[in-house]
């Protein structure tokens, strides 16, 4: 057998010295002698041992079974019970400290190396399986982890399946409902025109309201088509960023006349322009879907004879833009889920539209990576602010 680094553990010197003459005999290494439970744990607590010989009845407070206790709470290693006694009691309190082995008193010095080896067989061995166990255990955590993190894949992936499908229905029927509106005003509204253009000139009045009807409603066709195919294209992720350099002011004035065309409100728009570069370099189809939206929102929810503030100004490299109207305002238990598409707030009434502007400009700040905030208050208005990086 190997040699090993054994503390004595025997309050019989006479006994310590002979067992110490046996072991050295083999080449063992003995680190001390202790003869109380106090000195025993000292010596360790200084010196590594492999193994520790020890005595049931020692000096001092702590007898070798408290001791060896402690001994297997702090260090983890082996122990051998020496004792002359074999009573039931001593085997249980014995038993209770799971020692390696126990030697009954007197023992020959070949009885006693085949024990020590029995003894550090056995220690190896059990750690080994404590080894292999705690192995498996974290294998097994790791499983089950793994295992909860596809689970959790799994059902984000039902979940998005399930709420494209959603979608899509509510996606159906919203633009089946949103074209037949339009589409029977300019059918109706086409028939007429053919009347009264066979009419002389006093007809004329109601021709062109007519025709107010039909650009109205082929304006609404064509917004929701829009906000459609934009859907489209965000879930199959088709919405890229596509960057060129354009003319800030041109673009600006487009969005106004556009939504003053399309309003059939008597609402003013006081566009300020701040400090803004002549020309940007960004995607002009996204920053229009942005303003188009905010304000076309903001005129749509004002009342006649209200306005809406739209300013613009450039700091530090980033765009920032703040519409403001006076309108009707959001409901603040619904502020929430002012972005989510298809929602309308409950106080819109008979307002048209459906509920996907929002979401869009939403859309478009992100992929601009820039940011959007608002404030608002029933009956008082809204206010959207907007930050979006540009390269000038």
């Amino acid at each position: 057998m190997f040699p090993l680094r054994i503390l004595i553990t025997e309050d019989d010197h006479v006994s310590a010295l002979l067992l110490k003459k046996a072991l050295e005999k083999n080449n063992h290494q003995i680190i001390g002698i202790s003869d109380s439970g106090e000195k025993a744990l000292e010596i360790l607590a200084e010196h590594h041992a492999d193994i520790v010989m020890m005595d049931i009845n020692l000096a001092g407070e702590l007898d070798g079974i408290r001791t060896t206790e402690i001994i297997n709470e702090k260090y983890d290693i082996p122990v051998v019970y020496l004792s002359a006694s074999s009573d039931a009691e001593t085997l249980t309190k014995v038993v209770g400290t799971n020692p390696s082995a126990y030697v009954i008193k007197p023992f020959n010095i070949r009885e006693l190396n085949m024990v020590i080896e029995l003894a550090i067989f056995k220690d190896r061995k059990e750690k080994e399986l404590q080894k292999l166990n705690n192995e498996l255990e974290e294998k097994v955590r790791q499983r089950t982890k793994d295992l909860a993190e596809a689970n959790k894949e799994l059902t984000r992936a039902l979940e998005k399946e399930r709420e494209i499908g959603e979608l899509k229905s509510r996606i159906v029927l919203n633009v089946s409902h949103g074209f037949k509106t339009p589409l029977t005003s300019i059918l109706s509204s086409a028939q007429l025109l053919q009347k009264y253009a066979e009419k002389d000139h006093p007809f004329k009045a109601k021709i062109m309201k007519h025709a107010e009807k039909i650009e109205h409603s082929v304006r609404n066709l064509n917004s929701l088509l829009t906000s459609v195919l934009f859907f489209g294209k965000a879930d199959a992720n088709k919405i890229d960023y596509k960057p060129k350099k354009l003319f800030l002011n041109a673009l600006i004035n487009e969005v106004v006349d556009v939504v003053k065309a399309g309003s059939e409100n008597d609402v003013k728009i006081n566009l300020k322009l701040g400090n803004i570069p002549k020309t940007i370099t960004s995607d002009s189809d996204l920053l229009y879907q942005i303003f188009e939206n905010l304000l076309s929102n903001a005129v749509k929810y004002s009342k006649d004879g209200q306005s809406v503030e739209f300013e613009l100004t450039e700091e530090n490299g980033y765009l920032h833009a703040k519409i403001s109207d006076h309108g009707i305002g959001i409901p603040i238990e619904e502020q929430d889920q002012l972005f989510d598409r298809f929602f309308r707030a409950k106080n819109v009434g008979i307002i048209e539209g459906s509920g996907l502007g929002l979401s869009i400009v939403k859309k478009c700040v992100d992929v601009l990576e820039g940011e959007i905030t608002f404030k608002s208050k029933p009956n008082e208005g809204t206010t959207f602010f907007v930050k979006i990086p540009i390269t000038k």
